[in-house]
């Protein structure tokens, strides 16, 4: 498992890291942060493209303290690669608070300590389905509808919270642990390794990586 604990130099604010690759052969999620930007990418499909796409886009969104204009130089940096991932982006606010921008089904939550709130909505055609009011089947779960490679302006997910914890997560978290699972883990002193070590013991079967701010 690769861990990364740090406190960015000149804010108030701590990150914790986590990413394994569970059983897949490789790990194609990958994770980035500066003073005030902070990134999970997971790359599609389970092959060195996927990894070097996540990483090559984690970097180059974490350059940027816009988070969508950071998804854009994510694509823009995908153009010398093969392969394409999803990803979340997160830019903490001077004031508190952050703002969230996402493409395809990386996730982004905000706690208080206690509830969970889901900050982003899946681009999947299971979201497709159930935003019109129709049962999706199960595989339709992963199947993404927006990737960092097509991502635009127009299609990039937004939304924001005042809240002072931020956890970004890849499906291999969210997945196994479900949003109690997540919120449980939250409730308390949180790091993202007990989250990622969390998912795997839950009978993950993907790469598990989270990102926790706070």
């Amino acid at each position: 498992m690769l861990i990364d604990r740090t406190m960015p130099l000149g804010t108030a604010l701590t990150v914790t890291c986590a990413s394994d690759r569970g059983p897949r052969t490789h790990n194609a999620d990958a994770y980035a942060h500066n003073r005030r930007t902070f990134v999970v990418a997971d790359g599609v499909g389970d092959s060195a493209a996927a990894a070097e796409a996540a990483h090559a886009a984690a970097q180059a969104a974490a350059l940027l303290t816009d988070p969508v204009a950071a998804i854009l130089a994510a694509r823009d940096a995908l153009q010398v690669h093969a392969g394409d991932a999803v990803i979340v982006v997160a830019v903490a606010r001077p004031g508190g608070g952050f703002d969230v921008a996402w493409a395809g089904d990386a996730r982004a939550y905000a706690s208080d300590g206690e509830d969970l709130v889901q900050l982003t909505t899946d681009h999947t055609v299971a979201e497709y389905f159930r935003e019109r009011g129709l049962a999706p089947a199960a595989r339709l779960e992963h199947v993404v509808t927006n990737t960092v490679r097509h991502a635009t302006p127009e299609n990039v997910g937004r939304a924001g919270t005042r809240a002072q914890r931020l956890v970004l997560v890849s499906d291999g978290v969210y997945g196994p642990l479900r949003h109690n699972g997540i919120e449980a883990i939250t409730s308390g002193h949180v790091s993202a390794e007990r989250l990622v070590r969390a998912a795997l013991y839950a009978g993950g079967t993907d790469n598990a990586t989270a990102l926790v701010v706070s």
